[in-house]
């Protein structure tokens, strides 16, 4: 069993590979679950990987230091780490137009590379509480996010596809009022070619930049029951997302 004796190859140091395993595989099934674009096996190397370097970090340099003469900061490491994670984080954030996805993604992945560094640094109770914290981000949080108060200038999207001809976009505009939504912008993204003369057969696409303090959500609901209209699409700044 020599190879247990080295330094930093022992049970120890197993069992902080082990923790950050579980630990990181517990984070990555509650994003699996939700069907987020990083699951299970992603969040599990990510804390995996972080927390072997951190232990190489630590002791595999042991053979190459001399008293007086060489020494090596294991700090520099865990600081590339972070560096390092910064690159999955940003691959995993997608900007459309107004809408942002994946930053919560994208921060858990970096918290998760944190949880494996602190398990690989034998901080054990560090990494569970952190653990802990990022179970009461992901489900209390939202929970709170929902009663706070809304904001009123912030604008958020609707796409609506309808048919033209038949003033379906002026009783949009008018439900929107109707629902305490100020429409800032309008701008028509697509027509479909057709007939000049069958404007019936003719579809319309259109952005709405509304502003207001209820849901969006909602609003897209009842503009999709407007007499003539295709489809409705909405983006809510005011609904919690990741």
């Amino acid at each position: 069993m020599w190879i247990f004796e080295q330094a930093g190859q022992g049970w120890l140091q197993l069992g902080e590979l082990g923790l950050a395993f579980l630990l990181s595989a517990l984070i990555g099934l509650e994003r699996e679950i939700r069907h987020k674009s990083a699951g299970l096996r992603t969040y599990t190397l990510v804390g995996f990987g972080a927390a072997l370097i951190m232990l190489v970090s630590k002791y595999g340099f042991m053979n190459v230091l001399v008293n007086n003469r060489i020494v090596l900061d294991p700090s520099r490491i865990a600081a590339q780490i972070v560096t390092g994670i910064g690159f999955i984080g940003g691959g995993l954030i997608f900007v459309r137009r107004t809408n942002v996805r994946g930053l919560t993604t994208a921060a858990i992945v970096w918290l998760t590379a944190a949880i494996g560094m602190a398990c690989g640094a034998g901080l054990p109770i560090l990494a569970l509480a952190v653990t802990g914290g990022h179970f009461v981000v992901v489900f209390a949080f939202p929970y709170i996010a929902r009663h706070l108060p809304r904001s009123r200038w912030t604008p958020s999207l609707l796409q609506i596809c309808y048919q033209d001809g038949r003033e379906a976009l002026r009783e949009v505009l008018v439900r929107c009022t109707q629902h305490n939504f100020a429409v800032s912008r309008l701008q028509v993204e697509k027509e479909s070619p057709a007939n000049p003369q069958d404007s019936a057969d003719r579809t319309v696409t259109v952005a709405l930049e509304v502003q207001g303090t209820g849901s969006v959500a909602k609003l897209a609901a009842k503009l999709a029951d407007v007499e003539g209209v295709v489809s409705v699409h909405a983006g809510d700044v005011n609904e919690v997302n990741d």
